[in-house]
């Protein structure tokens, strides 16, 4: 399976890969403060690592990513979000697979922006917790697994996220750290059927 998933990529190009009819397409209704900012719609990479895809999917989408924080973020980097427990990265909420689940592979690369991407604290230490790339990001492969990827225009949704101030203090630990000034909440997810 993954092996026919990576020939269905142009070589480095995972943010630009052709659709796959088969993948599921999810999305978040976004909200900064109290105005709807839009949708972003995403492809998760089932093809590739459906294990991961899966955990996405299914843990979060239904109850749990909804009302969500995108509580981490860093312009020219990345924006973060999936902590429904505490609220910071500190957090680590179990996934569907129990406390953590391994690393499924890393085929597809961090090759630019709107990439899907698990947090993790280490190898094979991933929950819940997800960050969306802003750029390429090559000092990320082979460390984190991307899973899927934005669509459409849902990177414009993802940029006005990624233009909110955010506190910054190197002194503190990394969960006080590139906290949004404002809200920035999934209002709103589900999955899209018959795409």
């Amino acid at each position: 399976m993954a092996s026919g998933g990576a020939n269905t990529a142009v070589a480095g190009e995972w943010h630009q890969r052709p659709p796959n009819p088969d993948n599921p397409i999810v999305f978040f209704d976004i909200t900064i403060g109290d105005k709807p900012v839009g949708r972003i719609k995403m492809e998760l990479f089932a093809d590739i690592v459906p294990k991961t895809a899966e955990n996405f999917r299914e843990e979060g989408l239904p109850l749990s990513y909804k009302g969500c924080m995108f509580h981490r973020v860093i312009k020219d980097f990345m924006i973060q979000a999936g902590d429904f427990v505490k609220g910071d990265v500190l957090s680590k909420r179990v996934s569907i697979y129990g406390s953590k689940f391994d690393d499924e592979n890393f085929i597809a690369k961090h090759t630019g922006p709107g990439l899907l991407s698990m947090a993790n604290w280490g190898p094979n230490t991933n929950g819940s917790q997800f960050f969306v790339t802003c750029t390429q990001c090559p000092w990320l492969d082979n460390k984190h697994v991307v899973f899927g990827r934005i669509l459409e225009d849902g990177l414009l949704v993802v940029r006005k996220i990624e233009a909110v101030p955010t506190t910054r203090d190197d002194q503190q630990p990394c969960r006080f750290a590139d906290r949004p000034e404002i809200a920035c909440l999934i209002a709103e997810c589900g999955e899209i059927q018959n795409n």
